[in-house]
């Protein structure tokens, strides 16, 4: 019997990996999304057996389309694959009927696993190449000679790698973060600050930033709090004099280390770069975004950005982080995936 499946993620690598990840001797016939409006649509004009499925998308992210397919009753078996692995991600998923949750980068034995615990799939029954799957209906799906950038390679990364960093400041902080979408660009130097897509409406910000190289890689992380941020973060961090600037400068500094070091060590494992990481300083408080950005107005080179917008739910608490890669490692890492891909 064959297994319709839908793969529903707004990443090329990602849905990529989600096929390759598949046992080969299951006979199935695969269908994809882009994102939670194209699931959506396909299951309630298709159906399908088991669907694949990202939180964190445009459009509608995951937790709109499992409420949706709770709430309309679609049949259809649902497997969570995503880099957000805050415990409060897996129990919400559950809760809205997901029946497993799978950690991206994607371990295939972990998906076989789970596959064979609800008699989804029995190894050695058939023998049927995915590479010969059919029946691809929704517009754009993923063909066998579609090329992936660099650019969607970092996305991908960056994901995961955020998730893992939020994960450990939620712990710390004890509350939700809401994962944004990573977005990768080229952008120069010089044209940084009008890049930076911070919340709208304030004009002043508190930057740490934090050099790391590894393997011919190399660049500094940047996290920009916007003003309102303090108070509320030497809160919940329990500081006991809440008002002085010692306790500011520490919960800059202690906030920084965990998005730094989580996120760099999370990017690193995925390219096999071990980062060194050089020590994190205070670029300015209650600035303007152009004053502390000022050192790379000098500079022409272009940088190979990675921008994540953070929220912590219900907090009032926005930063931005940087990622910003020198223009001499953009072949470095273009190598090493190559490398990595063989």
């Amino acid at each position: 019997m064959i297994i319709h499946i839908l793969i529903c993620d707004d990443s090329l690598v990602a849905r990529k990996q989600v096929a390759s990840a598949l046992p080969a001797d299951w006979p199935v016939e695969l269908h994809f999304a882009e994102d939670g409006k194209q699931a959506l649509a396909f299951l309630q004009q298709h159906g399908a057996d088991v669907l694949f499925l990202d939180l964190n998308m445009p459009e509608l992210d995951g937790y709109g389309v499992l409420s949706i397919i709770k709430e309309q009753n679609l049949p259809v078996m649902t497997v969570v694959i995503s880099g957000d692995i805050q415990p409060t991600a897996k129990h919400k998923v559950r809760t809205l009927g997901a029946i497993g949750f799978i950690t991206k980068p994607i371990v295939k034995q972990e998906l076989t696993q789970l596959l064979m615990d609800y008699g989804l799939y029995r190894p050695n029954t058939v023998q049927a190449q995915m590479q010969t799957a059919i029946g691809l209906e929704i517009p754009n799906n993923i063909e066998s000679n579609d090329t992936v950038t660099l650019f969607e390679f970092l996305q991908e990364m960056a994901n995961i790698a955020m998730g893992q960093a939020s994960n450990l400041l939620a712990q710390l902080l004890k509350v939700f973060i809401q994962q944004p979408i990573p977005r990768v660009a080229l952008i120069a130097r010089s044209e940084l600050n009008m890049a930076i897509s911070a919340i709208e409406g304030n004009t002043d910000y508190s930057a740490v930033c934090q050099g790391f190289v590894g393997a011919g890689v190399s660049g500094e992380a940047l996290l920009l709090f916007t003003d309102t941020n303090s108070e509320q973060m030497a809160k919940l961090l329990h500081y006991e004099n809440e008002t002085s600037s010692a306790p500011e400068i520490e919960v800059l500094l202690d906030i920084s280390n965990i998005l730094f070091s989580a996120f760099i060590k999370g990017l690193g494992e995925q390219l096999d770069i071990h980062f060194g990481l050089g020590q994190p300083h205070i670029l300015g408080r209650h600035q303007p975004i152009e004053g502390l950005l000022a050192h790379h107005k000098q500079q022409t080179e272009q940088l190979l950005c990675i921008e994540i917008p953070y929220e912590l739910a219900q907090q009032n608490i926005n930063c931005n982080l940087l990622v910003l890669l020198t223009e001499s490692s953009v072949t470095r890492l273009e190598q090493r995936l190559s490398y990595l891909l063989q």
